[in-house]
């Protein structure tokens, strides 16, 4: 006979299984043209014909579908769905080379996932840079249960971006004539894919804002003049209430905030958003870099234009208090120390590297390896060296410190799960030396998110629990260093994960159409797993000596010596009449040719 609490759980179980729905969306993605900055028209990924791309939207607890056919006619693509933990379906995750193969085009794939988590997310390529083009858009989940009282809800996306085209920015950004690595400048930021945004509010009321930073570069501060932001939620993560007159969202970071209208409709107010310039080699001449919209109470009024600011105030993200106050995980089972490196390689061209590795795709998706390898896939060496993996065991404990040896910012974000963010230096700190004490006083209740910036020259350290079996990247989120290579791969509990994952049909299917290999090792060798023969490496490393402003100098040396022998060429053929000139042409022709 059953007792009433478990008839009641019974109930209530029952009751979430018919209360959940199945969110179907069908994703046609094409090229159209868009001119969001109103200065330049550009061809634009978009979704079903139209740009701006649709936003996502389901309830806890949903099944969510979205049926993918790549209609580009000119590159593959993934969907990647940031933030969302994919707990048993690590294969819908979208990274290529990692949980899949690339979608081919003319070809199709079902993504297919249950959402057990609510909050402000996004869904992006994942897949050669490709997101800045277009294909981004938030994702937003409602919760029933949601702790504070709101009136409305408004989605508000920012983002930079560029006139050219990522196939064409990316060679020019890998290129031994940027030895530096110098990031490519947007050319205008973005609120709603849009400039000069209106949103029309109420009086007395009070909002819920979804905010996320869709672009592929800057940081961006946000401010609304007049109002203060109420932070209620990071990365999916419910806090506590937190007073802010002024946020800083890197890219790939979401917020939501209460904002409570004014109860006088006599004026409109500005709200700006602000790309960060800090992470610019160079400023354009003809950038503006802030994004206005306003605050509209009554649209007879006028729009104001906003204050000057004379320095960003922005909140301390590292302050936040999680609504669910999960204290602080216990000692690491496992340490993962990586140092931030940004330099050449053998070719010329700039790279990122954690602890002098470059990501370099496998020839086989690395969740393929771990379902196609036996007990050898809790062996690290079946990855191959250059997707720089980590086997996690189920359950431990796992400790990450990031040492920046750069001088820029870093927005790390973790695939498959949320971190306690236990240490962040301030910029120019050094290392991490768990030996000061004065560096291991850690939050008794830390705050926790998916992506979270390592300032300049500085540290941070994450822990998290591997309790959740697939294969996760961790990277940075600026796109141009993904495109470097600064990213690494947690393997969890892979032999957990052989018994308890099937990978669907169209997951071969596609990289049937890629002609991709989908078993054996990184190097597809399917008989021994442990010979890597044949596998993606790196470029060989730079001849000893070799620096960044070395290959510049040298570069400027070459073509200043090939612009003298021009006009010494120039000089000498001067005074020549032309019939001179012809037979002088020739026979450097013949003896450059003999």
């Amino acid at each position: 006979m059953f007792h009433l609490p478990v008839l009641l759980a019974l109930f209530f179980a029952l009751l979430s299984l018919v209360e959940a729905a199945t969110v179907t969306y069908n994703f046609n993605i094409t090229w159209v043209r868009a001119n969001p900055d109103g200065a330049f028209e550009r061809p634009t990924i978009g979704i079903n014909g139209e740009w701006p791309l649709p936003i996502i939207t389901a309830t806890k607890g949903d099944t969510v579908i979205v049926n993918v056919d790549n209609q580009l006619g000119n590159q593959s693509t993934t969907l990647h769905f940031h933030g969302l933990f994919m707990n048993g379906s690590t294969s819908m995750d979208g990274p290529a080379s990692v949980t899949q193969c690339g979608i081919q085009p003319g070809s199709q794939f079902t993504y297919n996932f249950t959402v057990d988590q609510s909050g402000t997310y996004w869904y992006h390529s994942h897949d050669k840079g490709q997101y800045p083009d277009g294909l981004r858009a938030p994702l937003i989940v409602s919760d029933p249960e949601f702790p504070y009282k709101f009136d409305e809800e408004i989605v508000l996306s920012v983002s930079d971006w560029y006139h050219e085209e990522m196939q064409t920015l990316i060679p020019k950004f890998l290129n031994k004539a940027n030895p530096t690595g110098a990031e490519p400048v947007p050319q205008n930021p973005l609120l709603n894919d849009t400039q000069n945004l209106t949103v029309a509010i109420q009086p007395g009321k009070t909002y819920l804002f979804h905010v996320v930073n869709i672009g592929a570069f800057a940081g961006q501060y946000l401010w609304f003049e007049g109002h203060n932001m109420t932070i209620v939620e990071v990365d999916g993560v419910f806090t506590e209430q937190a007073e802010a007159e002024m946020i800083y969202i890197s890219a790939a970071q979401r917020y939501s905030f209460l904002l409570t209208t004014k109860n006088d409709t006599t004026t409109n107010y500005a709200f700006v958003s602000s790309m960060d310039t800090d992470l610019f080699d160079t400023l354009p001449s003809d950038l503006n870099w802030n994004s206005t919209g306003w605050l509209i109470y009554d649209e007879a009024k006028s729009k104001p234009d906003p204050a000057f600011i004379d320095e960003f105030n922005d909140f301390d993200d590292f302050t936040l208090v999680p609504y669910d106050k999960q204290g602080l995980l216990p000692e690491p089972d496992q340490l993962i120390t990586f140092d931030v490196i940004m330099d050449n390689l053998g070719n010329g061209k700039p790279y990122a590297f954690f602890n002098n590795i470059t990501f370099t795709p496998p020839k086989v998706p690395t969740l393929y390896t771990v379902m196609t390898t036996g007990s050898d896939a809790a062996n690290p060496a079946v990855y191959g060296e250059y997707v720089h993996p980590f086997v996690l065991a189920k359950d431990q404990i796992v400790e990450i410190v990031v040492n920046n040896l750069d001088s820029g910012k870093h927005p790390f974000h973790l695939h498959g799960h949320n971190f306690q963010a236990i240490v962040r230096s301030e910029e120019s700190a050094g290392s991490f030396d768990i030996t000061n004490t004065s560096q291991t006083v850690y939050p008794s209740i830390p705050m926790r998110r998916d992506t979270f910036v390592l300032r300049p020259e500085g540290h941070i350290v994450l822990r998290f629990q591997a309790n959740n079996p697939g294969v996760w990247l961790f990277h940075c989120h600026i796109e141009w260093h993904v495109d470097q290579g600064l990213i690494a791969t947690m393997v969890e509990a892979p032999l957990e994960l052989q018994k308890s994952l099937t990978i669907p049909q169209g997951h071969f299917d596609t990289c049937v159409k890629g002609n991709i290999p989908y078993a054996g090792n990184a190097a597809g060798n399917t008989v021994d797993f442990l010979d890597l023969t044949g596998v993606n490496k790196q470029p060989d490393p730079l001849p000893a000596g070799f620096t960044a402003k070395g290959i510049v100098a040298m570069t400027f040396s070459v073509l200043a010596a090939v612009i003298g022998m021009v006009v010494i060429t120039w000089y000498g053929m001067a005074d020549m009449g032309e019939a001179s000139k012809a037979a002088e042409q020739a026979r450097l022709a013949q003896s450059s040719s003999s």
